[in-house]
């Protein structure tokens, strides 16, 4: 990014402890994203392990900044703080661990530019395929995300994935009611889609994990998912009702 060049986009990554991990990431996003754009990064407490590396390499990645999570520990917090703590039109979320592509970051961009609210990263449309991670955990992300494309009348065939694109005029139209792990990326595309707003996707590939522990707990989050799900279900039956009286 060119010095002065007013920031469209910040990238928002949520880190716990991925100390030297995080190097490639950062530089690939820095290289691969030609839109104007800030790489937040977003940590818990001072003595993670991401912070000096993230000090060492802002000297050399224009737009390279850490920010400190302080509405309470946790990823979705992490997110939240990264929202609050921005500015830019548009505001994508990404992961630390590498699982995301930086080259359809700029075609997201350009959705998002022609009126798109929420443009999500689609594994499950057309060109996008998931490479590893745990079966069970990818069956029921599959099913939940085409099950609502098909009969919840949401337009991305992948609404769970964190990897997405939000314009600020949508964040800001909202409140964010999201309790735990990373239902935050179906929330809002769920709300988006019941404001008939427009939501769109690319395809895309992730990749499971090389290094590090994921955080995911399929387990404790999957109640709060299950809440979202279940309103989108619902508010598809009630207009299909509606529009048949």
């Amino acid at each position: 990014m060119i010095a002065g060049t007013p920031v469209e986009l910040s990238i928002v990554l949520p880190v716990y402890n991925e100390g030297e991990a995080v190097e490639p990431v950062l530089r690939g996003l820095a290289t691969g994203v030609q839109t104007p754009h800030e790489l937040v990064v977003v940590y818990d407490f001072d003595g993670d392990t991401t912070v000096p590396v993230i000090e060492r390499l802002a000297a050399e990645l224009p737009g390279l900044r850490g920010l400190r999570n302080d509405l309470g520990r946790g990823v979705l917090n992490a997110m939240r703080a990264g929202i609050a703590g921005t500015t830019a039109p548009y505001v994508l979320i990404s992961m630390a661990d590498g699982s995301d592509e930086p080259h359809i970051v700029d075609a997201m961009v350009a959705l998002a530019r022609d009126g798109a609210d929420v443009v999500a990263a689609s594994r499950y449309m057309r060109g996008g395929r998931q490479i590893g991670g745990p079966r069970l955990k990818r069956l029921m992300s599959r099913t939940a995300g085409l099950s609502l494309h098909w009969f919840g009348g949401v337009a991305t065939h992948d609404p769970t994935n964190n990897f997405k694109l939000y314009a600020r005029r949508f964040l800001d139209s909202v409140t964010i009611e999201s309790k735990a792990g990373f239902e935050l990326a179906l929330e809002l595309t769920v709300k988006a889609t019941l404001a008939r707003r427009r939501v769109a996707e690319v395809p895309t590939t992730w990749h499971d994990r090389t290094v590090g522990k994921s955080n995911f707990k399929l387990r404790q989050w999957l109640p709060h998912y299950l809440r979202w799900y279940v309103m989108a279900l619902r508010s598809r039956i009630r207009r299909r009702v509606q529009s048949s009286a």
